[in-house]
């Protein structure tokens, strides 16, 4: 009898496993006096994952579809099987950095994937707290797979995997691993750094299976002892509604564009520049942040 792992059967392996460490999460932190979990928050991220899951479904025909479309056109065949997989994998890994890098660094984008950083917990739950529309545009980014001799459910899969090492990162009751695998792969030691509003971390540790990349592009970061992570953002929304904990930065955002007096080159900026570039020096972005740290810590 042959087995073939499909997203679906990764889905139902994979579910009961996940809930299973939650509930292990939330009893070491109730045995240990961590406070890792609150109710008003662990309730906002089982609303957040369900409206993504709502999306998800919504754009998944869709998105398949142009997957399959693009596959009649690559250029690539890769016969052998591990090497085929392998090099999913890592693709795929790469893709997503980019994607996770724009998220971060373009402000329209940022307001999309702050529902993942909103939160000043952090805990397995913490993990699916998605970035709610970004299915609408996610698919973008892995198009170049089809292209490359990739199946569409193939590419689902594997996409499905890392996303469920992406939820197991984020909790606080792992310290570190050995060194050759934090120098390879993102572990909760890097996840933590990627989710602090301390200035040293903003922006860093983009990785989400795959910690390399951070480290060739200049994104990586240690997480270190003399500087405890502090969750959330640099300013936290006082809105903790449904609908604000979706649209504050938005709103933010579209409140510089229309109340800033500035020429339209730098409104657009507003809307696609990094977080916190202001034309005026107002607010700052984060490596503007880390510079006024950096020189002020030289002085």
């Amino acid at each position: 009898m042959s087995f073939e792992l499909t997203q679906e059967t990764f889905s139902f392996i994979s579910s009961p496993v996940i809930f299973l460490f939650i509930c292990l999460e939330i009893y070491l932190s109730i045995k240990k006096s961590k406070h890792l979990y609150s109710v008003g928050e662990t309730l906002t991220n089982i609303y957040l994952t369900g409206v993504t899951i709502l999306f998800n479904l919504l754009t998944a025909g869709f998105y398949l579809f142009v997957f399959d479309w693009a596959y009649q056109f690559h250029f690539i065949e890769i016969e052998n099987r591990f090497w085929y997989w392998f090099l999913l994998v890592i693709i795929q890994d790469f893709l997503y950095y980019w994607l996770h890098y724009v998220d971060h660094y373009s402000r329209f984008f940022w307001a999309i994937h702050v529902t993942h950083h909103n939160s000043t917990e952090f805990n397995l739950t913490t993990g699916f707290r998605s970035s709610v529309f970004q299915p609408f545009y996610r698919f973008v980014y892995y198009l170049p797979l089809s292209f490359l001799g990739f199946k569409a459910v193939d590419i689902v899969l594997i996409y499905s995997i890392t996303q469920i090492w992406g939820i197991f990162v984020h909790t606080q009751l792992i310290h570190k691993f050995p060194k050759w695998f934090e120098f390879i792969f993102v572990t909760p030691s890097h996840h933590r750094v990627h989710h602090g509003s301390n200035v040293a971390y903003l922006d860093k540790n983009m990785g989400m299976f795959l910690i390399i990349w951070d480290r060739l592009f200049g994104t990586f970061q240690e997480e270190m002892d003399t500087d405890p992570v502090t969750y959330g953002l640099t300013t936290n929304p006082t809105e903790r509604g449904p609908i604000a904990i979706i649209f504050h930065e938005f709103k933010a955002m579209f409140h510089d564009v229309r109340t800033r007096r500035t020429r339209f080159a730098n409104k657009l900026k507003y809307i696609f520049f990094p977080p916190g570039w202001s034309h005026d020096g107002s607010t700052l972005t984060s490596e503007q942040l880390r510079e006024k740290l950096n020189s002020g810590a030289e002085k």
